[in-house]
Parts: C-alpha cells; structure tokens; sequence
C-alpha cells in the first residue's frame, strides 16, 4: 500500500476540500497522483508556496515550501 500526504495542510489546502491522505495499490498510481496533486495546487492556489513530492518508503508525501 502507498500513501499520498500532505505535509503540512496551508490555509489554501485546508479551503480546498482536498483529501489529506489517499491509499493505493500500487507505486505507480500513487505517483501520478502526488503529482497531479502538487500540479494542480501550484497552479491554482494562491503561490505563497511551492509544492513538491518527496518519496518516503511508502508514503509519497507533498511537501509545502514558501516562494
């Protein structure tokens, strides 16, 4: 089973609606995810920070930097 976290839940991410935590199968799909994730929250919330993924065994979590 693999994990997608959010590290630290912004004011933006907490408006969203978004799920802090989903489970999957396998790597793969987890990975498409994260990444849609952090796409989407880097488009689209208010730029005060920056998203990436980090892989930490089998936790993908998104990791909140400030711009």
């Amino acid at each position: 089973m693999y994990n997608v976290k959010i590290e630290k839940e912004c004011g933006c991410f907490k408006r969203s609606g978004m799920a802090s935590v989903k489970t999957f199968e396998n790597k793969d799909d987890a990975l498409i995810e994260a990444n849609g994730w952090a796409e989407e929250m880097n488009e689209t919330f208010c730029r005060k920070h920056n998203f990436i993924v980090v892989e930490e065994g089998n936790d993908l979590l998104i990791k909140v930097e400030m711009n």
